[in-house]
């Protein structure tokens, strides 16, 4: 880790991030470049506080450079930008590790008849709850050129954290009072649901369509037809990285997402 990213450790200073590693990384991940200066100003500020709050942590002999930390805080940030609280949606974690390329993960479930089942699957990412998160450099890396078809690891497991600061990754983040024109909670989250599980279960249909009959595959990673859950991770990807055919394919998620996501002015 370079001097820069040293000196953010200092409790006294927040030292700017430097001009030319802000260009480059704006440079390879054309997404954030493409949003409003005011934006893009912000989203700088707050990854240099997200830098001096998180340890990053390299896996099987990775070295952590400022070019890695920068590209993963800077992607992490986006979905904060203008929720109320801001990085505070982070604060359940410190530690980020960063592997050289996917890895094969160990999982256990049970199953109705409470039967056990063991088996591996290969992830480029995962979020845990108060816990660290997980990231394949080779797939966040992969984040500069991968917008058209809406893939972002980075955001997919940050999504994941903002989704289970309410409790379970189920689709639905804690809501601000008053979301949709809710009298309460309970309202807030029919509201929600009541966009996002057709659009999931649409999705769902036409994933399955594909795989099965060889209809036209959906444009969003089909992963997110696993859960809700894991749609909402898929969907957050897209309506970052690729807002134009995000809005073709999901118009009232767009809506939905603007509400929650947007700056105050679009969350009328």
């Amino acid at each position: 880790m370079l001097d820069w990213l040293r000196r953010l450790r200092h409790p006294r200073a927040l030292p700017p991030i430097p001009e030319a590693a802000w260009q480059a990384t704006l440079a390879r991940y054309a997404f954030l470049a493409e949003r409003p200066a005011a934006d893009v100003e912000r989203l700088r500020a707050l990854t240099a506080q997200f830098l001096r709050d998180k340890q990053f942590h390299g896996a099987q002999g990775f070295v952590i450079t400022d070019e890695v930390a920068l590209a993963i805080a800077a992607q992490a940030v986006l979905p904060v930008l203008h929720l109320r609280g801001g990085l505070v949606w982070y604060d359940d974690f410190v530690g980020i590790v960063v592997h050289p390329s996917e890895v094969v993960a160990q999982r256990k479930v049970v199953d109705e008849a409470s039967v056990v089942h063991e088996y591996e699957e290969v992830v480029a990412g995962e979020a845990m709850d108060h816990g660290p998160v997980m990231l394949s450099w080779q797939d966040v890396l992969a984040s500069g050129v991968t917008s058209e078809g809406g893939y972002n690891v980075v955001i997919h497991e940050f999504a994941h954290k903002i989704d289970m600061r309410g409790g379970d990754a189920d689709g639905c983040p804690p809501l601000p009072p008053g979301f949709a024109g809710s009298r309460n909670a309970r309202e807030a989250r029919a509201a929600w649901l009541g966009v996002l599980q057709p659009a999931y279960e649409a999705f769902r249909e036409q994933t399955i369509m594909a795989e099965r009959f060889g209809a036209e595959p959906p444009w969003l990673d089909d992963y997110g037809a696993t859960s809700i859950g894991e749609f909402f991770a898929v969907a957050c990807e897209g309506y970052f990285v690729n807002r134009a055919n995000f809005g073709r394919d999901f118009p009232g998620v767009l809506e939905l997402f603007d509400r929650f996501f947007g700056p105050p002015q679009s969350r009328g």
